[in-house]
């Protein structure tokens, strides 16, 4: 199965942190380049991924951020989502909200490691979930 997801930064930041290859955030992201997952993502989200991914805490290297963002650009869809006009616990998530709604119509997911600062909706998963969707599973039950 192949599906569109819109990948939070906390889960980009969780799975190139992880030592874990069996990790789900890792997995996620190996599907993403296995093609089973098609990213989405807006220019806003892209800004986002760079300048938390370079921040001298995380200790990555410079190579694999622009790997890792090429990826993203060469293999997913650059979405111009519109204001929604919603307003979330953390505002600096609408850009990841706006972005999933706009792509609802292609059954598009919000993989996230932050449940809490997003609507309780099916379409908005963590990475365990994700990766249920994926192998059929079908584990879309929010964990609060």
């Amino acid at each position: 199965m192949t599906c569109y997801a819109v990948i939070d930064t906390n889960v980009l930041v969780s799975a190139l942190l992880s030592s874990h290859a069996d990790a789900a955030t890792v997995q996620v992201i190996g599907r993403l380049f296995g093609g089973e997952i098609i990213p989405v993502y807006s220019s806003e989200i892209m800004q986002e991924y760079h300048e938390v991914l370079s921040r001298k805490k995380f200790k990555l290297e410079p190579k694999m951020i622009n790997y890792i963002l090429s990826a993203i650009r060469k293999y997913g869809i650059l979405v111009n989502p519109g204001a929604i006009g919603v307003t979330l616990p953390d505002m600096k998530d609408l850009p990841f909200y706006e972005v999933v709604m706009e792509k609802r119509k292609d059954e598009t997911y919000l993989v996230t490691g932050n449940l809490k600062h997003f609507p309780a909706e099916p379409f908005i998963v963590t990475a365990r979930q994700m990766l249920d969707i994926l192998d059929g599973k079908n584990s879309q039950k929010r964990i609060p």
